[in-house]
């Protein structure tokens, strides 16, 4: 038994004879108590309830001997501690092969021997709420794939993409290049970019909504591509100017342009006496390269082109899109560098696909005649151009004429027909039989063409399903695409084939 437990060494018998006044003199000036037994004893608070032993105890400090926290033996990690809170959630780390070391383990995630002390995220107390996995893309080769392992960094790339709610701008009214699309893209090269075309006033920001995010139910208001108000239309203005950006989570990307020719920038230019560019010496002359600008971008830096017209047909659309094409930068090849050497030497220039979509159609214009006639115009039409207008939509593959054989289009091209979005509802059709049995009064009225709703998603699902071609001699990412983009444009404005055409106009 230990002295702290024997009751005749602090009993009260004890003290008593350890008093002041029972002491022996002994010699003056020295005391043999000690210093410490001078002091008055003030007694501690006792931390517990229980009821104190009867008569006054010295209780005396403890002192515990441990050994340092690096000294300590962990216990195995197949046994568990009591006491010792449990790891919330695991941490799970990723990494590409080429990391790993020749002794076959990296040295970040090398396991940590018992006894070489608490752990660096122990010691600094990080602890992630849920599982972090950090997954290293293979085609960014080794140098993406070096260096430590973050969890944060991780964690951020598995975080869904931003979802866009309305269309920003890429280049604006001044035909300036914008940063702003910049935040929204990703490195990662699974991308479709679809650009659209079209005069003022034929529906092209309708359209590019309808096919990305929105539904024909929806208010127009709500668009991501702003359409035309009525009070835009009274006065016979645009409402889209520049290029306009936006991008789906299904990573398409899909780019809104100004009217080409449009009769109200010029108005817009001549009344407000904008000053032209010293190259430019008629108002006209300016806005017909600035359309031909935005054309020959779109065929160099778009996947797909949709050209929107609202009436079947102008030939001068089809003149300014081979003029276009002639003006078109040339892709640049591997062996590119700023002497000039253009991708065509090497056989690889590239064209896009090309839609030609006919927005508020008729019901003749559904007819099988006549549709057979409307696509032989169009291939006599593009027969010299090297755009690709023919072999990737079809209006037969959609099942929108059921019966019709494939072979009845001889020269089928990338033609597509959207009825009038107002002829939705049933209520101004005629009744079948009306008048004559009541069977045929419940039948629906002949409408002679398939519904809005559905053309629209027959047309997003084509359009969606549109071979993605390589843009240039390298494999483009999202943040790559627009730097390329970029550097196009720059290009495309500056052109000098651009200049000797304007001086032809003039």
């Amino acid at each position: 038994m230990s002295g702290h437990s024997q009751p005749g060494m602090y009993g009260q018998g004890r003290r008593r004879r350890r008093r002041r006044g029972d002491r022996e003199p002994g010699v003056p000036g020295q005391n043999l108590s000690g210093p410490s037994r001078d002091r008055d004893y003030y007694p501690r608070e006792r931390r517990d309830t229980s009821e104190d032993p009867p008569g006054p105890l010295l209780q005396k400090t403890p002192i515990i001997l441990a050994k340092p926290p690096g000294e300590r033996s962990k216990p195995s990690q197949g046994v568990p501690v009591s006491g010792a809170p449990a790891p919330e959630k695991p941490i799970m780390l990723i990494k590409a092969r080429e990391d790993t070391t020749k002794s076959g383990t990296p040295p970040e995630t090398a396991p940590q021997l018992p006894g070489s002390g608490p752990s660096k995220l122990e010691r600094e107390g990080q602890r992630p709420t849920q599982p972090v996995y950090q997954i290293q893309n293979r085609g960014m080769g080794a140098s993406a794939s070096s260096g430590a392992v973050d969890p944060v960094v991780g964690q951020s790339k598995l975080i869904a993409p931003e979802k866009m709610k309305q269309s920003i701008k890429l280049v604006d009214d001044q035909m300036n290049w914008c940063e702003n699309a910049m935040e929204y893209l990703r490195d990662q090269t699974d991308m479709l970019v679809v650009g659209v075309l079209g005069l003022q006033g034929t529906g092209k920001s309708t359209v590019m909504s309808l096919i990305s995010a929105n539904t024909p139910e929806e208010d127009q208001r709500a668009f991501v591509f702003r359409a035309q108000t009525p009070e835009i239309k009274e006065r016979a203005g645009n409402q889209s100017t520049g290029i306009d950006f936006f991008i789906t989570q299904e990573r398409v990307i899909y780019l809104d342009t100004q009217p080409i020719l449009s009769p109200s920038i010029l108005d817009h230019l001549i009344n407000n006496d904008r000053k032209l560019p010293p190259e430019y010496n008629l108002p006209h002359t300016y806005i017909e390269m600035q359309s031909l600008q935005m054309a020959a971008f779109l065929f160099t830096v778009c996947h797909v082109v949709i050209v929107v017209q609202d009436w079947f047909t102008d030939i001068n659309m089809y003149r300014f899109l081979q003029t276009a094409e002639m003006l078109k930068p040339s892709t640049p090849s591997a062996s590119h560098d700023s002497t000039g050497s253009s991708g065509a030497d090497d056989g690889a220039e590239y064209y896009p696909h090309i839609v030609f979509l006919q927005n508020k159609a008729r019901r003749d214009d559904f007819c099988p005649r006549n549709l057979k006639n409307m696509h032989s115009v169009v291939d006599k039409l593009m027969a010299h151009s090297h755009l690709k207008y023919k072999g990737t939509l079809s209006m037969l593959d959609c099942n929108m004429f059921p019966g019709l054989a494939r072979k009845y289009l001889e020269s089928e091209v990338n033609l597509f027909l959207l009825p009038p979005q107002d002829s939705e509802g049933d209520d101004g059709l005629a009744k079948a039989g009306s008048g004559s049995s009541p069977l045929f009064s419940l039948l629906p009225g002949y409408r002679g063409q398939p519904t809005f709703s559905s053309v629209v998603s027959k047309l997003r699902s084509q359009i969606l399903a549109m071979p993605r071609c390589q843009l240039s001699h390298t494999i483009l990412t999202e943040k790559n695409w627009f730097h390329y983009a970029a550097r196009i444009w720059d290009g495309v404005k500056k052109s000098s084939a651009l200049a000797e055409y304007s001086r032809l106009l003039a």
